[in-house]
């Protein structure tokens, strides 16, 4: 690389990190940089309508992959519609970077027309939150900027004023390297020791694994048969944790199952794997715990441990699992027949037949349709609870806003997942509210020929809430949505769309969205019913 503008050098830089598209919108300080976008081919970008669709889809594709997911926008009003994203990304420890555009570097200071205190703005939130003073540093910064990312598993954001994209620069030899090497943390046998003891005395021990299980999964559910233990999944590692799996009760907590609640209560020995789970209230109330993460400021951060065993999971349960001696299954064996029954009336449930159409009947006739290896991309609500309880997941992948919880997430995950998978089906379910807060960029997966299927739970509320007012001894008070027509939003934005009031309208709807080559909305009605609980 010798004598090419400055937004050259990121773009080249981009493709040896190995980004391939970038979420954005064009605007009068990133111009520069959009030049040189349009001349490059092996990095596509995806024109969306928001920002913060932006921003979302590029955590939900790291979240997905393992892979930074990018986004771009100008500074002022773009860079503000990043952050819901970009915090979306710090809650869930996923790398992200956000490229913003500021005023021209010689107007930085002198509120100028859609100038912000970027850095301030960006403060909490980002890993890595610099602006570029000269076009000679931005090569570099965007390395150290990505590397962040990448080690501290969050956001990180470079500011650059458009001049300084479009500013030739020299260069004989690279000063930095697009380069991050991932570090191989290993528990110390001292604290295997120590884990493996309480293991061996226990009688009624059970394992509450989280995303930390990612790469683990083999390793940890062959943890779970030799201790004899149930496993109980937090809900962000729903689907890595097989739901047909025969020690998996679950999840725990507001999105959780009678048995694992059940089975909390009764534990001995409480194994933390892979998670921080935050919810106490839901957590024995005084067990001798043990938790295994890779990040040791998370040990006992929420419920006090005996051992903290800080490294990757995979290699902890080999240990664990090699040096454990056979243990009882009349623990694991009850907690089995209790899941069984469990099971049962899930599908008692969802094969009820009723005069309207029910959340459960939907993720019923979802999961008829779903292929085993799908995308769900699943939104924030009263759907999250009905998807907990009711959808299984065995080898499929979910993302969803797991710690900000934010509604309007599903559209924006659904849109990354097809560009991370174009081969895999891909499903979002979503509440009306929820998809009303971004629906717009339904265009762009038409744009862009992304096929999907979007159910909607259409009951015009934010049902959620309401249940929460009405749980706290107040009166429900403005969850009520004025309707949309879903399915004719759909078709005007060039998609396809459905509306089902009943069961067999809903199977038609989505045998003809299992085989459609366009993004299709299915408007499900669904009565108002109480999430579960």
């Amino acid at each position: 690389m010798f004598d090419q503008t400055a937004g050259s050098y990121v773009i080249d830089l981009l493709k040896e990190w190995g980004v391939d598209h970038i979420y954005g919108m064009p605007g009068d300080s990133i111009n520069e940089f959009m030049e040189e976008l349009r001349k490059e081919e092996q990095i596509r970008f995806i024109q969306i309508r928001h920002e913060e669709t932006g921003a979302l889809a590029a955590s939900a594709y790291s979240k997905l992959t393992g892979k930074i997911g990018v986004c771009l926008s100008i500074a002022g009003p773009g860079a503000v519609h990043l952050q819901n994203g970009l915090y979306d990304a710090k809650k869930d420890k996923t790398p992200v970077l956000a490229i913003v555009g500021q005023v021209s570097s010689d107007l930085v200071g002198t509120d100028s027309f859609q100038e912000l205190k970027l850095e301030s703005l960006f403060g909490e939130v980002a890993v890595y939150n610099r602006r570029v003073q000269k076009a000679e540093q931005l090569p570099d910064m965007l390395n150290q900027a990505i590397r962040t990312a990448y080690a501290e598993k969050g956001p990180a954001v470079l500011i650059v004023s458009d001049d300084l994209f479009g500013t030739k620069i020299k260069r004989d030899k690279a000063l930095t390297s697009p380069a991050y090497a991932t570090p191989n943390i290993r528990a110390g046998e001292e604290d295997l020791q120590c884990a493996l003891t309480l293991l061996q005395a226990a009688k009624k021990p059970v394992i509450l694994a989280g995303k930390g299980a990612a790469g683990g999964t083999k390793e940890l559910l062959a943890f779970t048969e030799k201790l004899k233990a149930p496993l109980i999944a937090s809900f962000p590692s729903k689907g890595l944790i097989p739901d047909d799996h025969p020690h998996n009760l679950g999840q725990l907590g507001q999105l959780g199952t009678d048995p694992a609640e059940q089975a909390m209560k009764e534990t001995d020995l409480l194994i933390l794997a892979g998670t921080a789970f935050p919810y106490g209230e839901y957590l024995p109330d005084d067990v001798p715990a043990i938790q295994i993460d890779v990040d040791p400021k998370v040990i006992g951060k929420y419920y006090p441990v005996l051992v903290g065993l800080v490294g990757e999971l995979a290699p902890a349960a080999a240990w664990l699992t090699e040096h454990l001696n056979e243990k009882e299954d009349a623990f694991l064996l009850k907690y089995q027949e209790k899941r069984k029954e469990w099971h049962n009336t899930l599908k008692r449930d969802m094969a009820k037949e009723t005069e309207r159409l029910q959340p459960q009947q939907v993720i019923a006739e979802v999961q008829n349709v779903l292929e085993r290896d799908a995308v769900v991309s699943l939104d924030v609500g009263s759907v999250t609870l009905w998807a907990a309880r009711y959808l299984q997941l065995t080898q499929q992948q979910l993302v969803v806003s797991a710690w900000l919880g934010t509604m309007g997430c599903g559209l924006p995950g659904a849109i990354a997942g097809k560009l991370a998978y174009p081969d895999k089906q891909v499903v979002s379910l979503l509440g009306d509210g929820g998809f009303s807060m971004g629906m717009q960029d339904f265009v762009t997966a038409v744009k862009y020929d992304l096929p999907m299927i979007l159910v909607i739970f259409n009951n015009q509320k934010i049902q959620l809430i309401e249940h929460e007012q009405e749980e706290m001894g107040n009166k429900a008070t403005q969850t009520d949505l004025a309707n949309i027509d879903f399915a004719v939003f759909a078709q005007a934005c060039g998609g396809e769309g459905y509306t089902a009031k009943t069961r067999s309208e809903l199977t038609d709807a989505l045998a003809k969205a299992k085989v459609s080559r366009k993004p299709v909305v299915i408007d499900a009605y669904v009565e108002d019913s109480a999430p579960p609980s």
